[in-house]
């Protein structure tokens, strides 16, 4: 039986104006495009959509727009989490969730909480919650690490539904290995989609679907349909164009795909800079290439 948040959810960026405000018509641009190519569900406010530089209005805003603008009446997940347990907590009572399938809540970061602190950490989330909880392991960001048994531990809690991990293809083994079969597994590395659909994961959460969501959508559901070969040969596409996206962080590279594809512009937030000429021209000479889609 395939679970509504199986396949591809696009990370969706957020398009940002010349003066770093929200470009409301570029953020359109980017769920009617998305959605048309494919993409099973839509992620609001993940990393790759700059949360750390959004404001909880802005944050609650583009919810709301989502919701208002979801033609194809795909299912929504909301990033949802922080290091503050308190201030998630009282963000999760004070935000309008109807409509959205499951928060996504990545591990706490800088404060390096123990694997008991996670686990203390992730069930007051899940007990306050009115919809489901997906954990969000992504050690070269958070430094934390959700290691197996906090996983297993936590997969016990009838609210907490899966894991987006983007740690190591060994822990993406050991978790197909142990969790429960109802345990929904997501790879968090566009690079790994067919090896971790290969082990029994269910699919991802993409960046690179921003721009490519018809190809990605096709490979990854050439590996869910058990067509290695076919998922393979798309996944060696990607590759070096997946290489070039993160050269000057996330989620830079995609933005500036974006742009050259006219769906919003290459702006980010500071700390973040756009894309440097050089790394401009080598993306447009990969999404040029005979052997990458057009």
């Amino acid at each position: 039986m395939e679970h509504p948040l199986m396949g591809v959810g696009v990370a969706l960026i957020t398009p940002f104006d010349q003066n770093h405000e929200i470009d409301y018509d570029g953020f359109r641009r980017l769920l009617e495009f998305t959605s048309e190519g494919g993409v099973d569900y839509l992620v609001v406010q993940g990393t790759t959509g700059e949360t750390s530089t959004t404001t909880a209005q802005e944050k609650a805003d583009l919810l709301k727009f989502t919701k208002e603008h979801n033609a194809k009446n795909l299912p929504i997940v909301y990033g949802l989490g922080g290091n503050n347990t308190k201030v998630v907590l009282e963000t999760i009572k004070n935000t309008d969730l109807s409509g959205v399938s499951a928060i996504l809540s990545v591990c706490p970061y800088y404060n390096k909480p123990s694997q008991a602190g996670l686990i203390a950490h992730f069930t007051a989330i899940a007990d306050a919650s009115p919809v489901p909880v997906l954990l969000y392991n992504v050690p070269g960001r958070t430094v934390t690490h959700l290691q197996i048994p906090t996983v297993l531990e936590l997969a016990k809690h009838p609210n907490i539904i899966g894991i987006k991990d983007a740690s190591s293809i060994e822990n993406a083994i050991e978790l197909a290995k142990r969790c429960p079969k109802d345990f929904l597994l997501l790879s968090g590395d566009d690079n790994l989609v067919t090896a971790a659909v290969s082990i029994g994961f269910s699919g991802v959460i993409s960046v690179i679907a921003n721009a490519f969501p018809k190809e990605f959508g096709e490979m990854t559901w050439a590996a869910l349909k058990g067509n290695f070969d076919e998922a393979a040969a798309l996944q060696h596409r990607f590759l070096d164009f997946d290489t070039l996206l993160y050269a000057e962080s996330n989620p830079v590279g995609i933005k500036k795909c974006c742009e050259i594809k006219g769906i919003c512009s290459s702006e980010v937030r500071l700390p973040l800079v756009k894309a440097s000429e050089e790394l401009g021209a080598k993306l447009t000479k990969a999404m040029n290439a005979e052997n990458f889609w057009k």
